[in-house]
Order: structure tokens, then C-alpha cells, then sequence
């Protein structure tokens, strides 16, 4: 038997040194491990990158442990996120740039 499990999105903004540092292709690998969906783009703040990612809910709770720890080179001092409905919009996962 089959369980269904509901996607849903989570809207992430991860703080600190996470740009230059690889964090968004870092981003991409472990959504691609994961199945995850969505996208991780550099804001203009210079320290933040936005993460919008789609998949069920426990496995976006595992990306974002992820997204804390990040790449060697990262330090990440905070990782914030909102839980909204999937929209099924993508087809993968991208590092913006």
C-alpha cells in the first residue's frame, strides 16, 4: 500500500556568508539528492539567499537542516523559512544567478 504525501513549499531565506562561497550550487546538489523542487537565488543584501523549494513536508524538514549547515566555506547565522501550498510550478531544481 502506498502512502500519499502532500506537497507543500517552503519560502527560506538562509543568512550569513552564503554568498561566493558555492551555497547555492550546494542548494541545488542537495535538492537534486533529495527530490526536492524550486530554486536558490542571491539577494542584493549581499549575505542572503533565497530558497523556495517544493516536495512533501518531511523531506523539505531535512532540506532545511541542510540549508543550515551549508557548504564548508558557508557560515550560515540563521535560516528563517515560511510554510505555503505547493504550486507545482517547477520542474527541478536551479541555482539563479
Amino acid at each position: 500500500m502506498t502512502s500519499y504525501r502532500r506537497r507543500r513549499r517552503i519560502v527560506a531565506k538562509a543568512v550569513g556568508r552564503v554568498q561566493g562561497v558555492g551555497y547555492r550550487a550546494f542548494c541545488a546538489h542537495e535538492a537534486t539528492r533529495l527530490l526536492v523542487e524550486g530554486y536558490a537565488k542571491n539577494l542584493p543584501d549581499g549575505r542572503t539567499v533565497e530558497v523556495v523549494a517544493e516536495a512533501d513536508e518531511p523531506t523539505l524538514r531535512t532540506f532545511i537542516e541542510r540549508l543550515r549547515e551549508g557548504p564548508t566555506m558557508s557560515h550560515v547565522d540563521s535560516v528563517t523559512f515560511r510554510w505555503e501550498d505547493s504550486t507545482g510550478e517547477f520542474d527541478g531544481f536551479e541555482a539563479v544567478i
